[in-house]
């Protein structure tokens, strides 16, 4: 054989060895995954599903929920520092609707001890009085008006024409202005996304001064409520229009204005 063969036949077989020993030789194993360490929590008591406004709260009605520790918000109850907070909220009544997954807070719930929804959530010093409405909505801003809407009542009465020619006149005038409402008909709260509320009276929330002033205007006429902008809730409600000069006098459907003596 000649030596150029030979040599070939060498630079063969070491070629196939080197291919033999990178085949055989182990692949670098991957870097270890950096390890992340949970963020530590807390469980908070929420609501098991929607609770609405006036709801007795039961034991179904809760649940506790793990959140994050370092976003926990205000005022919740956690487990860590109220176990017993189920047996405690169970048979409170709901002040404000509650969303399912929504963090429980005290101020939201009242013990009612036996009382009607109403007289537990009243503020103290005011009272509740029912007005009726056109359940077609033309006393009540086109029915548009929700519980804890902010409203005006206007009293309408009738009279005689100064001329004496045995006309009508019907005389308008603000009796009770900012005042809210805590109900209309058996709602308290607008149901299931309803934009209208339909019912045949409205409960007003007024101090003991504006109950006479709502009961004898109720008797000697009639009384529709004014929408008022969201805006305006934050004004002090203000008594009763009868010490303002002007009043809106209303003769066979022409209004005009007439000043009091």
């Amino acid at each position: 054989m000649s030596p150029a063969r030979i040599i070939i036949l060498l630079v063969a077989l070491a070629a196939g060895l080197g291919a033999a020993f990178l085949v055989q030789k182990p692949s670098q194993a991957p870097a270890p995954a950096a390890r992340v360490e949970p963020a530590p929590t807390v469980p908070v008591l929420v609501a098991n599903g929607e609770i609405p406004v006036g709801n007795t709260v039961s034991a179904n009605d809760l649940r506790w929920l793990d959140w994050p520790l370092a976003s926990v918000p205000a005022g919740v109850i956690r487990k860590d520092e109220a176990p017993e907070a189920e047996k405690e909220i169970t048979g409170q009544v709901a002040r404000y609707a509650l969303l399912a997954a929504e963090p429980i807070r005290r101020e939201k719930l009242i013990k009612t001890d036996g009382t009607g929804f109403l007289s537990a959530v009243l503020p103290s010093g005011m009272r509740a009085v029912a007005i009726a409405t056109d359940s077609r909505g033309a006393s009540t801003a086109g029915g548009f008006i929700l519980p804890n809407d902010r409203v005006d009542v206007i009293a309408t009465s009738r009279g005689e024409t100064d001329s004496g020619s045995g006309g009508e006149t019907h005389v308008s005038e603000t009796l009770l202005r900012n005042i809210r409402v805590l109900a209309i008909g058996q709602n308290v709260q607008e149901r299931n996304g309803e934009k209208v509320v339909v019912g045949e009276t409205a409960t007003l929330e007024v101090d003991p001064g504006q109950v006479e002033t709502l009961v004898q205007a109720q008797k000697s006429g009639s009384l529709s409520l004014a929408l008022r902008s969201l805006k305006d809730a934050g004004e002090a409600a203000e008594a009763s229009a009868r010490n303002e000069n002007a009043m809106t006098l209303v003769r066979y459907g022409v209004t005009t204005k007439s000043v009091k003596p």
